[in-house]
């Protein structure tokens, strides 16, 4: 027999696996609030898909290695994923314009280009409209999956405003502290144990956050920059350890603890 004939069948059979592939993802539903038609949507919560979870991640200085949008895809990679184990839940388009210290003159990470940065208040009024408008379709388990630190006292008061005006139905704000706890404190947690420095880890744009942002999307972080990242402005923490290795795992924790967070805070409600 041929060389020819020996691989002509393996083509076929690569280009047929290849389809079916394809094919099963064409098929699978889509998690993305953003990805489907109306109808569809109201389908998908008729069959109770009544769990929408709202991905609030930022826009922001991230150091000199990596995308300023790291929130916003780390965020809606963790979202999609939450969702999926899930089984019920519905992923809200990312809300990207968050509270980052004041324009003029600029405090915090508004110091930087390309931060933006909006008022508590219009910040707060945003998460509140896009609560009753979930529940206006009817999705009465509303999930705030804060990526960042710095608003989680807003996320905590729109949850509590509106938990206390819908009291009397099974609908509620789930503000979830435990996803940015296991992104923060138990990832940081764990990279002690492996031997890892404080200094290192970092609180902004370190060694955590760096590994977080390659496990998601590596081109999202610049390899040639990360030398000249250390104590750099707008940097705290060493990034230059920084792996997929050490980030997969965290990622893997903080959907695993989301899951759990979720399913016990909605089996609570009324």
């Amino acid at each position: 027999m041929s060389a020819r004939a020996l691989v002509a069948p393996t083509l076929i059979r690569g280009l047929l696996s290849l389809l079916s592939v394809v094919a099963a993802a064409a098929h699978a539903a889509p998690v993305q609030l953003e990805e489907l038609t109306w109808t569809e949507l109201r389908q998908r919560v008729a069959g109770g898909a009544t769990t929408v979870l709202l991905p609030v991640g930022g826009t922001e200085q991230n150091g000199p290695h990596m995308v300023l949008g790291k929130h916003n895809f780390r965020v809606k990679w963790l979202a999609t994923r939450i969702a999926e184990q899930l089984g019920n839940a519905i992923v809200a388009p990312v809300l990207a314009y968050v509270p980052e210290g004041a324009i003029h003159p600029p405090t915090e990470h508004m110091r930087w280009p390309g931060t933006i940065s909006v008022s508590g208040s219009a910040f707060e009024a945003t998460l509140e409209g896009a609560a009753r408008s979930f529940r206006q379709h009817g999705f009465c388990q509303v999930v705030l999956l804060g990526d960042s630190g710095n608003y989680r006292a807003s996320l905590d008061r729109v949850a509590g405003k509106l938990n206390a005006e819908w009291k009397a139905s099974a609908c509620r704000v789930h503000p979830l502290p435990e996803y940015y706890r296991a992104a923060s404190v138990d990832f940081a947690a764990a990279l002690k144990a492996q031997g890892f420095t404080a200094a290192e880890i970092g609180r902004h744009a370190g060694l955590a956050d760096t590994a977080m942002m390659l496990a998601v999307d590596a081109a999202q972080v610049r390899a040639e920059a990360l030398a000249r990242s250390v104590d750099a402005d707008g940097v705290s923490g060493d990034p230059r350890r920084a792996t997929v290795t050490l980030g997969q795992p965290a990622l893997a924790h903080i959907v695993d603890r989301s899951v759990a967070a979720i399913r016990t805070a909605t089996a609570k409600t009324p």
